[in-house]
């Protein structure tokens, strides 16, 4: 691997790590489904126009931005609001084992000895972290981060089905069809959205910048041509990363302390990912899904 793009693959798990931080600031500002509604709209603003959807593609794509847009999302942001950053970060690794089943009940994927060991050192890292002191009054919202966890699962089953479509198209259009679902939420159930917008800070402002424009959009500018250009087993290896930069995101940018537990915790269950992700043989073909694994790309190969 060229030096430039060793770079540019660090480079993308850093500001995905980073992004379980930096929304921190966002949701401190502005309601929750707020939030998740203009961030969703600047992306289909900025994807749609450029980027076409097939007519055929579009009606199982608005099923897809019910599980991937509207659940997966809606629980990680309402988890993220509540817990800390790296312990959010390490939780939202539950994505893998999920999908890793999922596929094996959908589509038959055989598991071997050497999976289920992955599966079975995520699932204790999971059941260590959410039996932490800190946790136990914010099981509800660690539950929400599982969830999401889940969803984003599901979304991958449903792309696959999709067939062929440019991953541009995917995000855009994706987001095209969660923002009004968010927006319409907010006006229902939250307060205060006007004076929100007025009141934000550069902080909040720049969190929803840096959601919309790096992490949505700018890190798969340098993604997608490194997934072209090297084998899918070659580059996957690199998203283990991103729960320790959101684990570094907590410690640097608000100041949050990890307890022994959750350390140990976050080693079993990013262990039981590298198990399942890592294989010997390379993959026949691989699933994409349109945001990175903070919320968002979750990617599962087959």
């Amino acid at each position: 691997m060229r030096y430039r793009d060793l770079f540019g693959l660090l480079l993308v798990q850093l500001l995905w790590g980073f992004h379980w931080g930096v929304l921190k600031f966002g949701l401190r500002e502005f309601p929750t489904l707020l939030l998740m509604g203009i961030r969703f709209a600047i992306v289909a603003a900025l994807l749609c126009p450029f980027f076409r959807l097939p007519r055929r593609q579009r009606l199982p794509v608005f099923w897809l931005s019910l599980t991937f847009g509207t659940l997966n999302f809606g629980l990680m942001y309402a988890g993220v609001a509540h817990l800390g950053a790296g312990t959010s970060a390490i939780l939202g690794q539950a994505q893998v084992p999920f999908a890793a089943l999922l596929a094996a009940k959908v589509f038959g994927d055989r598991f071997g000895a050497r999976r289920w060991l992955g599966l079975a050192l995520s699932f204790a890292g999971i059941l260590l972290i959410m039996g932490e002191p800190r946790i136990g009054g914010d099981l509800i919202w660690a539950a929400c981060i599982l969830g999401s966890a889940l969803a984003a699962a599901i979304g991958n089953i449903q792309i696959k089905r999709l067939g062929p479509v440019n991953s541009f198209a995917l995000s855009g259009w994706v987001a095209l069809f969660t923002a009004p679902q968010f927006l319409f939420g907010s006006w229902l159930i939250e307060n205060g959205q006007w004076q929100a917008v007025r009141q934000a800070t550069v902080l909040g402002w720049g969190s929803l910048s840096y959601t919309v424009l790096v992490v949505s959009i700018g890190t798969y500018c340098i993604w997608y041509p490194l997934l072209r250009r090297y084998p899918v087993n070659q580059v996957m290896p690199f998203t283990l990363l991103v729960p320790l930069f959101g684990v570094i995101s907590g410690i640097v940018l608000l100041g949050e302390h990890l307890s022994l537990q959750m350390v140990l915790g976050g080693i079993a269950t990013i262990a039981g990912v590298a198990v399942i992700v890592l294989r010997r043989v390379p993959p026949v073909r691989e699933i994409r899904s349109p945001c990175p694994p903070d919320g968002g790309a979750a990617r599962e190969s087959v």
